[in-house]
């Protein structure tokens, strides 16, 4: 029986804890792996991804806290234009030695008096100025919803296109592991005919260089997916989970828009020439509100309520209230309402310009997107058939390298093209999407 010298068995001892204590270490980070690898991958189809995005994006949901700001703004301006009513409770006590004398003697006074009321005050006439507050607010409200929809329409447009381009990021790395996958064919195969005597080493070394130069490009289509992935879980508002994307690219070309019937649309439905006519109508009331600051306004101011009274060995108490009308009249400001006034107008003149100024930005919009659809579907068109050619050509490249009658060159060309086809044609159908998606943006009618 052979045994184990001791210093052998010495020397694997502490190997042996060494291992242990790794094993161990590396329990965290095991479980780390696993945890990341069984963690659910949510996939989601274009629809969910639209849906998603208005229920979670951070721009529509800042939007939508600023629709109730709005709304709590119209309610405090339209209180002006509603009773005030406050209650006054109040007990007092008091003491002064300086009417002493006067009493007769040198004991000082204390006075006592309870006191329980409501004032009632009512704006009867404020030359408009009331009235004017309320419409901007409630203009202010609509503004809100033109703005909301502003934010929902740009999110559905970037997030469609980060959709799109997840979809172009998967396709380009199935190009490139179609390469690499054809690549490493040949190598397998020359590898065969150099083992059978019939190839040589040069052979199976360019191969070889072939395989790996195509590894580079499988990495950096790997890395565009999870790119193109991170920045479409911004526009969610996902802050974390794992995501991926179902689709495809395909897609033809239908006819294009015209020109003029798309720009009556656009003027119809852009939610930006809404707003900034309802900014328009608010800053008209505001002209309103201030030119009421140097004129007279009427109110009316009303008080009923109960007051106990104690001063010495006397006690009254019983109901009392007033009611009056009061007029207000700043008739000399610094001429500060007129300034106001003067600042006002301005501003309704400047919104006017940036309205005439939108039009003509809408007008160029629409006439850039249906050139951007046009010359996408062009190319869509012109790329269609491309592929099947580049396919056809490599199926005979191969056929005569594999007979003798083609070299490597021919083979690594007519792959390139091959490649090169499909790759512009999903590139050529991301940007037809794109561009319809852009086009429909451009019209206002992204949201329904």
């Amino acid at each position: 029986m052979n045994k184990i010298p001791v210093n052998r068995f010495a020397a694997a001892v502490p190997f042996a804890g060494l291992f242990v204590v790794i094993f161990f270490l590396s329990l965290p980070f095991a479980w780390a792996r696993a945890s990341e690898t069984t963690s659910p991958i949510h996939i989601l189809t274009l629809d969910d991804v639209r849906f998603i995005a208005m229920e979670q994006n951070k721009d529509i949901q800042k939007a939508l806290e600023y629709r109730r700001y709005v709304e709590g703004r119209y309610v405090a301006e339209r209180a002006a234009a509603l009773p005030q009513l406050t209650a006054h409770l109040g007990s007092a006590k008091s003491r002064d030695k300086s009417q002493g004398g006067l009493m007769g003697g040198i004991v000082p006074v204390e006075t006592r008096i309870h006191a329980a009321e409501v004032s009632l005050s009512q704006a009867l006439f404020t030359w408009g100025q009331v009235g004017a507050a309320i419409r901007a607010a409630k203009v202010g409200m609509a503004n809100a919803e033109d703005q909301l929809r502003i934010i929902r329409e740009a999110t559905l447009r970037d997030v469609t296109a980060a959709f799109y381009n997840v979809l172009l990021a998967k396709e380009l790395n199935r190009i490139a592991l179609q390469n690499l996958d054809q690549k490493d064919r040949h190598l397998k195969e020359m590898t065969r005919k150099l083992q059978a005597g019939v190839a040589t080493d040069y052979d199976v070394l360019s191969w070889e260089v072939a395989v790996e130069n195509a590894r580079p490009e499988v990495i950096r289509t790997e890395n565009l997916i999870r790119t193109t992935l991170d920045q479409m879980r911004f526009l969610l508002g996902m802050d974390g989970g794992g995501i991926d994307v179902t689709g495809d690219l395909d897609t033809t070309a239908g006819p294009y828009p015209e020109y003029e019937a798309t720009l009556q649309v656009a003027r119809a439905k852009r939610p930006e020439l809404a707003e900034i006519h309802n900014r328009t109508k608010m800053a008209e009331e505001v002209v309103n509100i201030v030119n009421a600051n140097d004129k007279p306004r009427l109110d009316l101011r009303a008080d009923y309520g109960y007051k106990d009274w104690e001063q010495d060995k006397a006690d009254s108490d019983g109901k009392l209230w007033t009611a009056g009308l009061y007029i207000t009249f700043p008739f000399f400001d610094g001429l500060r309402a007129r300034g106001q006034v003067r600042q006002a107008k301005s501003e309704v003149a400047s919104l006017k310009i940036d309205e005439s100024k939108l039009q003509d930005v809408i007008a160029l919009q629409v006439r850039d997107a249906i050139n951007a659809v046009r010359e996408a579907g062009e190319i869509l068109k012109a790329l269609s058939s491309t592929v099947t050619q580049a396919n056809r050509l490599l199926e005979m490249a191969e056929k005569g390298y594999e007979y003798g009658v083609k070299i490597k060159l021919d083979v690594d060309d007519a792959q390139f093209n091959l490649n090169s086809a499909k790759a512009n044609l999903a590139k050529a159908r991301r940007d037809y999407l794109t561009a319809q998606v852009n086009l429909a943006w451009v019209m206002g009618i992204l949201v329904p």
